[in-house]
C-alpha cells in the first residue's frame, strides 16, 4: 500500500498572537494534529502555513497532496483567488481529499466547492456532546454513540450549507443549540469532510475522539484509483448490441 501524503494548511497567527493559544497549541494546531496522524504508518503528513513561500502550497506540494486539511479564521480574506482556484480544481477534478476544520466554514475554498456563504449561528465556548448518527460509516469507526468536549466555541443553526450527502456527526451544546458537526460532500471527483470541533482557545485537538474522526476522515476523502490521473478522453467502448453480435 502507497502512503497517503496529507498536506495540513493552517493560518498559523493566532499561535503567534495569543500567549493563551500558543500555550495550548505551542507549535501551532497543525503541528498537534501531525503528532497523532504521525502514529500511521501509512501516511506521509507535512505542513503548511499561510505565511509560508506560495501561501504554504506551491504547485509541487499541492499536486502531490492526497487529504488536504484546512484551518483557517481571522485571515480568510488573505488567501489568494488563484490559489482557491488551484485547490478547487485538485478536488473537484482530480479527487484530492479535503478536510475543512471548525472555522473553515468561512474559508474561501470551503464556500466555493460547496457553494454556499457557510454562515452559521456563533456564541461562547460552552460544554458539547458530539452525536454518532451513522455508526456504520467510516468515519465514525471506533467512535462512540457519543463523548463529550468539555469545552468547544459554540456553533448552531441554522447552518447555510446544502444538505449534506452523508450526516455522521451532530452536536448539542449547553445552552441547547444543536449544529451538523460532521458532513460528508461529494464534489465531482473529491471528497470533502466537515469537522466542527477545533476552536483555538479550546483543547479539542488533544481530544482521542477528535483525532480519531480526523484520521478516519483522512482514509474516507483519500482518492481511489478512479479519483486521480482521470484521461481527458476514453477508449472507443463497444456497445452492448455491437459486443454480442445483435
Amino acid at each position: 500500500m502507497s502512503k497517503i501524503n496529507v498536506t495540513i494548511w493552517n493560518e498559523f497567527t493566532h499561535e503567534k498572537q495569543n500567549e493563551y493559544v500558543k500555550s495550548i497549541y505551542p507549535d501551532g494546531l497543525h503541528a498537534a494534529i501531525k503528532k497523532h496522524l504521525d502514529t500511521d504508518e501509512n501516511l506521509n503528513v507535512r505542513l503548511a502555513a499561510l505565511d509560508d513561500p506560495h501561501q504554504g502550497l506551491p504547485d509541487d506540494v499541492l499536486n502531490s497532496t492526497d487529504v488536504l486539511l484546512w484551518w483557517g479564521h481571522m485571515r480568510h480574506g488573505d488567501v489568494s483567488d488563484d490559489l482557491v482556484a488551484r485547490i478547487r480544481r485538485r478536488i473537484i477534478s482530480e479527487g484530492m481529499g479535503f478536510i475543512p476544520l471548525h472555522s473553515a466554514h468561512a474559508s474561501k475554498i470551503f464556500c466555493s466547492v460547496i457553494g454556499t456563504d457557510g454562515a452559521l449561528s456563533w456564541g461562547d465556548d460552552q460544554p458539547e456532546i458530539v452525536w454518532n448518527l451513522l455508526p456504520s460509516h467510516p468515519i465514525a469507526s471506533g467512535i462512540p454513540d457519543h463523548f463529550v468536549l468539555e469545552l468547544e466555541e459554540l456553533y448552531g443553526e441554522p447552518f447555510n450549507i446544502p444538505q449534506p450527502d452523508e450526516l455522521v456527526f451532530a452536536s448539542w451544546f449547553k445552552n441547547g443549540n444543536i449544529f451538523r458537526s460532521g458532513c460528508c460532500f461529494y464534489r465531482g471527483l473529491g471528497k470533502v469532510f466537515y469537522f466542527q470541533p477545533g476552536h483555538e482557545s479550546c483543547r479539542s485537538f488533544h481530544n482521542p475522539y477528535v483525532l480519531k474522526i480526523i484520521s478516519n476522515a483522512v482514509y474516507w476523502t483519500a482518492p481511489n484509483k478512479f479519483g486521480v490521473n482521470v484521461p481527458t478522453s476514453c477508449p472507443w467502448i463497444p456497445s452492448v448490441t455491437e459486443k454480442h453480435g445483435i
